[in-house]
């Protein structure tokens, strides 16, 4: 098999073009073993596997596999000590479920790539169905974030989209909405009772929830802290409280 040595080669050049946003429409990248055997055990369909020529065989059944050399490998890559691997993933759609069970969570507006995919990779360890992220929120496909989720996109649909669209499907359906805010108006979470189908709404870093988010809500919860400190990284609040309603 033919080795790329060239990090001026078109595949490449094409390919490096994924790291940005704005040319993520059909597809992304991943790197890294872990991730690759992700989206292997989850049926995701690769454009294309660049590995090192030591991973030929480990490889061999994979049809898409283009190998490189190492220099060539980290043009791909946004790592300062590329894994070995890197791939091309076909970028899907999931279609919104027929029948909403839950539970579900709703980021809005989530800034940092970090915060997302963390809580993204705490919802599926908390068996939750999926997420619903807004249209301002970070980029799922992001390598920062897609290092934080672990491979857990694999695993639940993400959505993203109008956030008034997805709370109004979610309470059509008969899901409680609960929205994390620190109004005077919210109880500790831990006085709430369960509800059979719920999302919780996750707000902005800085600014929390949006006004219409807290208007849609069945319910408004806190964290209450009795340390000095002013508020919980969103992440970390979210993942208390996944954890506390399931």
């Amino acid at each position: 098999m033919i080795i790329i040595t060239s990090k001026a080669n078109n595949l490449i050049k094409k390919t490096k073009k994924l790291l940005q946003k704005k040319h993520r429409k059909d597809s992304y990248l991943i790197e890294g073993w872990h991730l690759f055997e992700e989206a292997s055990a989850s049926g995701a369909v690769f454009k294309h596997i660049f590995a090192l020529e030591d991973s030929a065989e480990r490889l061999s059944d994979q049809e898409h596999l283009v190998l490189v050399t190492p220099e060539v490998l980290k043009e791909l890559s946004e790592s300062p000590t590329p894994q070995g691997i890197v791939a091309e993933v076909q970028l899907d759609q999931p279609v919104l479920p027929e029948i909403w069970q839950g539970p579900y969570l709703v980021l809005e507006d989530i800034q940092d790539p970090g915060n997302l995919g963390t809580m993204v990779r705490t919802a599926d360890a908390a068996g939750y169905q999926a997420v619903f992220i807004s249209e301002k929120s970070a980029d799922v496909y992001n390598p920062k974030t897609l290092r934080s989720m672990q491979g857990s996109h694999f695993h639940l649909p993400i959505y993203r989209g109008s956030m008034m669209d997805f709370v109004g499907n979610l309470k059509q359906a008969g899901v409680s909405i609960l929205a994390t805010t620190l109004a005077h108006d919210s109880v500790d979470y831990r006085s709430l009772e369960r509800p059979d189908k719920f999302a919780l709404i996750m707000g902005n870093e800085g600014q929390g929830i949006s006004d219409e988010m807290a208007q849609s809500a069945d319910h408004l919860v806190h964290i209450s802290m009795p340390g000095q400190a002013e508020s919980l990284n969103v992440a970390v609040a979210a993942g208390i409280m996944m954890f506390a309603f399931i």
